[in-house]
This record gives structure tokens, sequence and C-alpha cells, in this order.
């Protein structure tokens, strides 16, 4: 499917990061029209067509929860994508009340934010998606599309971070084997200092949580060693 030339409706107060992510998305082949205020967004929303919303949460004028809510009222299914430094439970609930689709909390990767775009021009293309993904995994009763960055028990879908899909992907490629803290941050991270060593302590607490619900699967802490991620694994 060719995502690129697909127009982004870009919204950010910080002039450099603006012409930032504006350039970076050109670079990826996207058209971009990028504003730094909630009213000049809207009105410039209004006499054009977008497929994609990336909105700043703290903007001048209009603020970015107000903007989604006009936008929301005028297009029920365009993705709208939250830019923001907070990270408040209930200022997230706020935004998807609203109908913002996912949040990127600042600081954040290029490679993640193209990412996210990615998969949500995806979602919202009406043909269907192409049968040849590589990087679908049925993780006990878990459904991992990595592509899709969802991890899916029944009835709920969680949407992971891009560093937690890509961990789960790595210990779903290896699972039931001993990997070493060093051979995951090479992997995961490219760089096994002590600092993203903290980092990936966090990520395995989260993909413990996620997954507690099937009691099949175990993130085995190996001490002095690493750590084995037990679970029955299907690539589909």
């Amino acid at each position: 499917m060719e995502l690129t030339g697909k127009k982004i409706l870009l919204v950010e107060d910080d002039k450099t990061l603006n012409f930032i992510i504006r350039d970076n998305l050109e670079e990826a082949g996207y058209e971009v029209t990028s504003a730094e205020n909630g009213e000049e967004a809207f009105a410039t929303y209004a006499q054009n067509s977008f497929d994609l919303c990336l909105l700043d949460v703290m903007l001048p004028k209009l603020d970015g929860f107000s903007l989604a809510k006009k936008i929301r009222e005028k297009d029920q299914s365009i993705p709208i994508l939250f830019l923001t430094a907070k990270a408040m439970t209930e200022d997230k609930i706020n935004g998807f009340n609203i109908g913002g689709d996912d949040y990127i909390t600042k600081p954040f990767s290029m490679e993640e934010l193209l990412l996210r775009i990615k998969v949500f021009l995806k979602r919202s293309h009406t043909d269907t998606l192409e049968s040849e993904e590589q990087n679908n995994y049925q993780v006990g009763h878990f459904n991992f599309l990595f592509d899709h960055l969802t991890l899916q028990y029944g009835n709920e879908k969680r949407t992971l971070t891009y560093k937690e899909a890509e961990l789960l992907k790595y210990f779903c490629e290896h699972a039931n084997s001993v990997l070493s803290r060093s051979d995951i941050l090479k992997n995961v991270w490219g760089s096994d200092d002590y600092y993203l060593g903290r980092s990936l302590d966090v990520f395995i607490s989260r993909l413990r949580k996620y997954l507690k619900s099937d009691s099949n699967i175990k993130i085995i802490n190996l001490h002095g060693i690493g750590f084995r991620f037990n679970a029955p694994v299907e690539k589909k």
C-alpha cells in the first residue's frame, strides 16, 4: 500500500520542533501543512483535506484538545495523534474521550513518530491490508500485531509504544531461550550502557503487567545473566 503523498496537518508552536518534524515527514514522502496555533490550524483544516492530524496539546489561542474536538465534529474518522509533554492519566482520558487516537510523549524519536503515522494511515485506508504481513504473533492467548503496535486479548486491545513492541517482538523471536541483558539491549536499543539497562527493567515490568492475564506467559529473571521469555509463540 502506498502511503507517501498522504496529507498531514502538523500543529506545533515550537518553531524548531515544527521545522524538524515537517522536514522528516516530507523526507518520508508526506505532504505537510503546518501551523503554530490552534485557531490558525482549524482555519487551515476547514479549507483543506487531510489524511491525518498531528497536534501538540499545549497550543496558543486554541489548545490541542479543543482543536481536536472541533476537528472531530467535522470528521469522525481522520486519525488524530497528540504530541505532548504531559503523561498524566487524566489528560490521556480527556484526549481519548474527545476522539484522539494516540499519544506520543515528548521527547520522542522520529523513527517512532513515522511508524505511528504509518500505522494510523494504514488503519484509516479504505483498502484491506495486504495479507503479506510478516510480524503477527500468537503469544499464548494474546494476538500481537507488531506492524500495528497492538496486543489483543479477547476484546481487550492495547496499543504499545514502539519500544515496547520492539522488545516484545524480540522476545517472541527468541521465545523459551536464555537472553543476556547485553544482547537484548544491543538488538532493541542499539547499545548496552547502564542507563539503557535501567530502561530495560522498566520495559520488562510493563510487559509483565500487559501479559499477566495469561498465566502461561512468564518473563523470568535469570540473576546475573538476563531473561527468558517462557511462552507458547506462533508466528502467523
